[in-house]
């Protein structure tokens, strides 16, 4: 029969693993690793070997590679009551309060490779945004040492900055590397990852990007203007420059595999002006072509004209002016332009056959087109995002969170570029709940049915700040608890109801349902195979009630790969019920039978009825509500049934 094995995972147990499934000829049969063997299969595919690295060290590496591969220490729980109201009960969309680092990890049992585009926007490390590392796991020096691959000296110096609160770069990495990590092992072949930073821990967000995902798998550095030169921050203009950008730091998974869509952003009429006429005025037969008219060549028309340009403004409006005036011969278009001069050029090309046949192929004809939207002029976005727009932030979404809040334009911008109608978007540091906004404003624009996940810790709002007066009233309003997990809550809910209410015959998936971490029962460890040292107590797992029995449940699901949104199909064997979802069936409760047996093969056997299609390959029990000698009688009629019937059916106890 077989048993759920745990080894003792260390910080490199993991990595070693994938080594040994995909290069066994490298370990020798004593499980030693032989590099050698290793250097032989890269030559031989002619790839070479670099002689000159780098990497990025810290003090807390070491311990933050064990934690990234130390599996989970906590429980899944449903919000029942939430979940089952009508918005939600059928919701593919997730919010999971909890330790984000817990979260992930509970979510590679069924969201590995399944996540299209991830968006966090991590506490910077300012000294003032609150960051401080916090760890309740309590290694000893020695079990540190000998897990994370250190000396004494070295994990007695992590252990000291993990307990005491540390906000050093070194802990903002330690913090940062597990979460990363196992981020990366979510995303799809394709998917990928934008971080908003500033300058606090960019460089250092860079250098650990780069080990994560890989250097290659850079995209892109995006400055995003965040704010305006004010007057506070011009009183500090001779001490230093002003900061009015972050930073988005773009990586992908595998960047060979990704496509980007096209993303525009408005053009100023200046930068509208060299485009429409060198695409337009380009043809022999027209006057000239304006776009390589030199500051010279204007400066001579203005005085043939008898013009006196004297500043700027005036030269570039002389510029536009007589621009116009050769579109409009070469369009044989008498009247003055309204509006925008590029927008009447384009729509003339397109619109008038003899024009865009003249001066345009088919393709070129088509390609102007798509700069003109909504009586606009649009360009493609490069590295520089100056547009989005931060005058009402935090107004937004109706929540006034003013620490880590992005624009909804930001995160929008970003689904645009990456996904498509049917992809996960996943977001680990929720906050204000923004990305899950952005999620269900682009499934409205493209009648989209992209999912969104949100991770948020039930952080304490600090009731003592000024800022935090708005949301410390709406939690009480609400009469909920003064946490940052109550405001996403919030949030997400409020831009459901604002959407619908744009659009009251929407049918995008407005709702979601909501899960949290749990501490393990007391006593309880799922990774003990033997009982090491003195033990006080041992654990009775008998004693669960069906509320924890649940929480083992959804727990399970997950690390078996089912979707957290995916509901459990109860079956009823002789008078117990049975949990099943494709074809895994959990037997949880105690008090199953040698008739509820009977009946489980009755149901495997079925050609017709409700029991038609019952099909059953894996057989999940918690060990702790079986008998032994029950155990026995399971795995002696499962094998007699195997043999009889070529149907494999494996048994899997947990305790």
């Amino acid at each position: 029969m077989e048993q759920k094995k745990k080894q003792k995972e260390t910080g490199n147990s993991k990595q070693i693993d994938v080594l040994k499934k995909n290069f066994p000829q490298c370990f020798d049969k004593y499980g030693k690793f032989m590099p050698q063997k290793l250097n032989e299969i890269v030559q031989a595919s002619d790839t070479e070997f670099s002689k000159e690295s780098y990497s990025l060290n810290w003090l807390g590496k070491s311990y933050a590679r064990l934690l990234a591969n130390e599996n989970p220490l906590t429980l899944l729980s449903e919000d029942k009551a939430h979940n089952q109201k009508p918005e939600n009960k059928d919701s593919e969309n997730l919010l999971i309060k909890g330790d984000n680092l817990e979260v992930l990890k509970h979510l590679k049992g069924a969201y590995s490779e399944s996540i299209k585009m991830i968006y966090i926007d991590p506490p910077y490390n300012t000294g003032s945004d609150g960051f401080v590392y916090q760890d309740d796991r309590k290694f000893t020096v020695d079990e540190l040492s000998k897990l994370a691959g250190v000396d004494k000296d070295e994990a007695k110096r992590v252990l000291d900055f993990t307990q005491s609160k540390a906000n050093s770069h070194s802990a903002w990495l330690t913090f940062m590397y597990p979460r990363l990590y196992v981020a990366r092992e979510l995303l799809k072949d394709d998917g990928v990852i934008f971080i908003s930073i500033d300058d606090n821990e960019l460089s250092q967000l860079k250098l650990l990007c780069d080990e994560v995902f890989g250097e290659a798998n850079f995209i892109a550095s995006v400055a995003v203007k965040m704010s305006h030169l004010s007057g506070n921050k011009m009183a500090h203009r001779k001490k230093t420059i002003p900061k009015i950008k972050e930073h988005l730091l773009f990586y992908s998974r595998n960047k060979n595999l990704i496509t980007l869509n096209d993303v525009m952003i408005k053009s100023t009429w200046e930068d509208s002006l060299s485009r429409y006429t060198k695409i337009v005025i380009k043809d022999e037969d027209s006057p000239e072509d304006c776009s390589k008219w030199t500051t010279q060549t204007v400066r001579e028309m203005a005085v043939s004209q008898g013009v006196d340009l004297k500043n700027d403004d005036e030269y570039t409006a002389f510029k536009i002016k007589n621009a116009e005036n050769i579109i409009r011969t070469a369009t044989n278009d008498t009247q003055e332009f309204k509006g925008s001069p590029a927008v009447k050029v384009f729509r003339k090309v397109i619109t008038k056959t003899g024009i865009a046949k003249h001066s345009f192929n088919g393709e070129e004809v088509l390609w102007a087109s798509k700069y003109v939207i909504d009586g606009a002029v649009y360009s493609y976005i490069g590295d520089l995002w100056a547009d989005i727009g931060i005058n009402n932030l935090h107004n937004e979404g109706s929540v006034n969170f003013k620490n880590g809040k992005k624009p909804l334009k930001l995160i929008q911008r970003v689904i645009k570029l990456v996904t498509s109608n049917n992809d996960i978007i996943l977001d680990f540091f929720a906050g204000s709940g923004t990305t899950a906004h952005a999620v269900m404003l682009e499934n409205q624009v493209g009648c989209g049915n992209r999912k969104h996940v949100s991770i948020q810790l039930p952080e304490l709002i600090d009731e003592k700040k000024k800022d935090n007066k708005s949301l410390i009233e709406l939690c009480a309003s609400l009469g909920v608890d003064k946490n940052v997990f109550e405001i996403t809550k919030y949030r997400i809910e409020k831009a459901g109801e604002e959407v619908l209410l744009s659009d009251p015959a929407s049918k995008g998936d407005l709702g979601f349902k909501i899960f949290e971490t749990k501490p393990v029962f007391n006593g309880y460890s799922e990774n003990i195979e033997k009982l090491e040292g003195v033990q006080t107590k041992i654990f009775d797992g008998t004693a669960l009630n069906n509320s924890e029995l649940e929480q083992l449940l959804t727990t399970w699901k997950v690390y078996d790969g089912i979707p957290l949104t995916t509901d459990l199909k109860p079956i009823t064997l002789s008078q117990y019920t049975a949990y099943q979802h494709d074809k895994v069936l959990y037997l949880m409760g105690k008090g199953f039978s040698t008739g509820g047996l009977t009946d489980f093969f009755k149901k495997l056997d079925s050609t017709k009825g409700k029991d038609k299609g019952f099909e059953v390959e894996k057989l999940v029990l918690f060990g702790y509500n079986f008998e032994s000698k029950h155990l026995k009688e399971i795995q002696d009629a499962v094998n007699q049934y195997k043999n009889r019937k070529q149907k494999f059916v494996s048994v899997i106890v947990r305790h």
